[in-house]
């Protein structure tokens, strides 16, 4: 039965990482003593130590370690073997290269279907849908595909951030971006602001956090749905 946690974000504004999804997570990774951390998206440049460094001194605190899935001989068996995995954030499109790069994604769409309880920030988050095609990201490296887990039906768009309309800003809104890919991509986008996150369990995947999601069922047909609204029933 799946069993994740699809986070917008690793920080919120003024937090300390992961820390508003401390007692989330501790209930998620309860049965757990050493966790998988994905790196490959390596925000600023970050190398995989620095980066798997900042997960494990906060799961340390959960009396749960972490160790990178670069510093195992073989990503494929670090993947089949593990308690947990967390993917964390950064660039979207070097996550999924790497991740075709080294084989993994069926090999980790299967140990969520199996059960293996999942962590993802961010990009962490873009891939468990359908497709990386609403990342915010640049493409700064091309993968084999944008095709990802396709462990939920739909697509996320992490971090969405709703038109200022104090704004001088003149470039495309999130909302104008994803209504562009509407227009050619029948699969809905869910929108996640800061803060929020989806947790699923099996087939029920429940809004969590205090702010309403954006939700895009096509090009029309836009709406926002409150915490505890179960995307199972998103038709």
């Amino acid at each position: 039965m799946k069993n994740l946690i699809i986070a917008s974000t690793s920080t919120i504004h003024g937090g300390k990482y992961l820390n508003y999804l401390r007692d989330e997570l501790q209930n998620h990774f309860s049965n757990i003593s050493e966790l998988l951390f994905i790196p490959y998206a390596r925000p600023s440049g970050i190398s995989h130590d620095k980066y798997t460094a900042i997960a494990n001194k906060f799961f340390n605190t959960m009396g749960i370690n972490v160790k990178g899935i670069h510093e195992f001989n073989s990503p494929k068996e670090a993947v089949i073997s593990a308690q947990g995995v967390f993917t964390g954030g950064g660039n979207t499109f070097l996550l999924v290269k790497q991740l075709y790069q080294y084989d993994l994604l069926s090999d980790l769409k299967n140990v969520i279907l199996n059960g293996t309880p999942y962590l993802g920030s961010s990009a962490g988050s873009n891939i468990c849908g359908l497709t990386a095609h609403t990342t915010n990201d640049m493409p700064i490296v091309l993968p084999k595909s944008l095709k990802t887990l396709g462990v939920i039906p739909f697509n996320i768009n992490p971090h969405y951030l709703d038109p200022d309309p104090n704004s001088k800003h003149m470039g495309e809104t999130r909302e104008t971006r994803i209504k562009e890919f509407m227009n050619y991509n029948p699969q809905p986008v869910v929108g996640l602001r800061e803060g929020s996150w989806i947790k699923v369990n099996g087939d029920d995947m429940i809004l969590c956090g205090h702010l309403n999601a954006r939700v895009f069922k096509n090009i029309n047909k836009i709406s926002e749905v409150a915490p505890g609204y179960n995307f199972r029933n998103l038709k």
